[in-house]
């Protein structure tokens, strides 16, 4: 029996330790894909991949069928010349046939207008915050030419069967920018893999916590805050450091896990805040390293300039820990008086009071009442669900 094809477009490599929510997404993708679709990954390789060819590889217990189109050794960091346009330039003359397109990309589908198959574009940002230019947070490129990004979006998006985002404010701008399109653009949730990322009982989780304390030579009654994502100006790593300095408390200890561009400038501020005993940088690692941090963690933080709803959010409240961020994308109106905090300002002293308010107060955030939150979140439900849809839809075709 011929099978729905789905091919998802995106520059990373699933077998890299690269965080982000993008990656994670396409991972659950990737793992839930049920045994009536062919999935396809056109992504990047490392030097053990042969570029441009497609090559069955096992995932997460699942035959996919992988193409990189180019050796990229590290996803998380920006290079002089960004991957999205190494990755777009990549596809140029390149045409692929398939029943499903996933994008999380507007930029590669310059390439791909003439390609045949039904294409959905995932946003992941609240793109108005993104590009805005008075955040002073140079993100991507485009903050410089704003006017030139809608005008490439105003041209692209037709192609699209379902505009598909995390963000119900982007969803509403979208549909009001183009009321042609309305139809098509509508919210859906990210998803969270609750086979990884799920709570410990009590004495395990202390256990494990007294047992980082001893691998870091720290003092038995430390507490952890975890950061997870790219160093990266939408994150703004900075400003969590010196929120840490703010705090002023030597009984807690940042975990960073992650890398990027503003490696050295963390490290610097590090050195300059007298920090050094007090935060671990992680580096890149894999996502069952990161649900052990969850897991024993105090409080997962944020300090982001935009966000759409960031899976990691998700994998700290599924994993039992409490979540505090700045007021940006979905995760304000996600959380509940009692799974988080949404700090008043983006300052040091804000931070740091709303961080020393979840540390002082730790069973006014019980790991249930976190689990709960998350839970209409579930990979399993959700990504099942999109399959389903498509089902449908390639039923209906036949």
């Amino acid at each position: 029996m011929k099978k729905p094809i789905l091919t998802i477009c995106y520059q990373f490599n699933p077998w890299n330790s690269s965080i982000g929510g993008i990656q994670t997404i396409i991972r659950s993708f990737l793992k839930y894909a049920p045994e009536e679709f062919e999935v396809r990954l056109i992504g990047t390789g490392n030097s053990l991949q042969e570029i441009g060819q497609w090559q069955e590889r096992e995932f997460s217990g699942n035959m996919i069928k992988f193409m990189p189109l180019f050796y990229l050794p590290n996803d998380d960091i920006r290079g002089l010349i960004p991957t999205t346009i190494k990755y777009t330039a990549a596809l140029w003359k390149k045409t692929f046939t398939s029943d499903f397109f996933h994008f999380h990309r507007l930029e590669p589908t310059l390439m791909t207008k003439n390609w045949q198959g039904e294409k959905m574009l995932f946003l992941h940002n609240d793109i108005r915050q993104q590009i805005a230019t008075k955040t002073g947070k140079k993100a991507i490129l485009w903050q410089y030419f704003p006017v030139g990004y809608f005008a490439l979006e105003k041209n692209l998006l037709p192609q699209f069967e379902q505009i598909l985002s995390c963000n119900s404010e982007t969803t509403t701008f979208y549909q009001e920018k183009y009321p042609t399109l309305a139809h098509k653009i509508m919210t859906i949730k990210n998803a969270v893999d609750g086979d990884i990322f799920y709570p410990l009982p009590p004495e395990k989780r202390e256990q494990q916590r007294q047992q980082l304390t001893q691998k870091l030579r720290l003092p038995v009654n430390t507490q952890f805050l975890l950061f997870a994502g790219r160093l990266h100006p939408q994150k703004d790593p900075l400003l969590l450091i010196r929120a840490l300095q703010a705090l002023n408390d030597p009984k807690v200890h940042l975990l960073m896990a992650g890398e990027g561009e503003l490696m050295s400038q963390v490290k610097a501020e590090i050195n300059q805040c007298q920090l050094n005993q007090q935060v671990t940088l992680l580096g890149s690692i894999n996502q069952t390293e990161l649900a052990n941090f969850h897991q024993i963690a105090s409080a997962f933080v944020l300090t982001s300039v935009y966000e759409g709803l960031p899976v990691v959010v998700l994998e700290a409240l599924s994993s039992g820990t409490p979540v505090i961020t700045t007021r940006c994308g979905e995760t304000p109106k996600l959380l509940t008086p009692n799974s988080g905090v949404v700090c008043s300002e983006r300052t040091p002293s804000a931070i740091a009071s709303s961080w020393r308010k979840v540390l002082l107060n730790p069973s006014d955030y019980p790991s249930q009442a976190c689990v709960d939150t998350a839970y209409p979140y579930q990979a399993k439900t959700v990504i099942t669900d999109i399959y389903q849809r498509m089902w449908t839809r390639w039923q209906q075709q036949l």
